[in-house]
C-alpha cells in the first residue's frame, strides 16, 4: 500500500504550523533567507532544533558552508514577509535584516528568533534535515503579546480567543 503525495499533503495540512524565515549569510557576506514551516524543537540537552530544506533550493549549500543560521518566527502581521521569502526567484537578500548576537543575519521585527550553529545535516528524501544547536534565543522585546503566523489546510489562520 502506498500513499500519494497529494493524499499526504491533504492529511498533514490538517496539522497547523507556525511560519518561520530561516536566515544565514553567503560567503560574500550577503544575507539569505527562505520561508520554512518544517521547524521543530528536538532536544533540551543540548538545545537542538531542526528545519527541513528542499534539495532543489538554489541556496542549500549556503547553510552548510556558513555553519550558522537563524530561525525567525513570524507574527500574524508578517504574511508579506512569508510570501516574499516563499517566492521563487525573489531577492533573498532584500529584507529588513539586522545582525544577531552570533553575527548571523536576523529579521528585524520577527516575533521571536533562535540563532543556531549547524551540528548535522541528514538526508530526508527530497529534503535535507538541518540540525542546529541554539546559541541565542529571544522573544523580541515589544512583541511578547503578539500572535504567531499560522498555516493550516493551505492557508493562513489566526488563533481565536477562548
Amino acid at each position: 500500500m502506498t500513499v500519494s503525495p497529494a493524499d499526504f499533503r491533504k492529511v498533514v495540512g490538517n496539522f497547523a504550523t507556525g511560519v518561520t524565515v530561516v536566515t544565514t549569510q553567503t560567503q560574500d557576506g550577503s544575507p539569505y533567507g527562505l520561508t520554512v514551516n518544517s521547524f521543530t524543537s528536538v532536544s533540551l540537552d543540548p538545545i537542538l532544533i531542526l528545519v527541513c530544506l528542499d534539495n532543489r533550493l538554489s541556496g542549500l549549500d549556503v547553510f552548510s558552508e556558513n555553519g550558522k543560521f537563524a530561525v525567525n518566527i513570524l507574527s500574524e502581521d508578517q504574511k508579506d514577509i512569508c510570501e516574499h521569502f516563499a517566492t521563487r526567484g525573489t531577492d533573498r537578500s532584500d529584507a529588513d535584516y539586522i545582525t544577531g548576537e552570533t553575527g548571523v543575519p536576523v529579521l528585524n521585527g520577527a516575533l521571536a528568533r533562535l540563532e543556531c550553529e549547524v551540528t548535522a545535516i541528514h538526508p530526508g528524501g527530497d529534503h535535507k534535515v538541518l540540525i542546529g544547536e541554539a546559541k541565542s534565543a529571544e522573544v523580541v522585546p515589544g512583541r511578547e503579546n503578539e500572535a504567531p503566523l499560522l498555516f493550516f489546510r493551505g492557508g493562513y489562520h489566526q488563533l481565536s480567543a477562548s
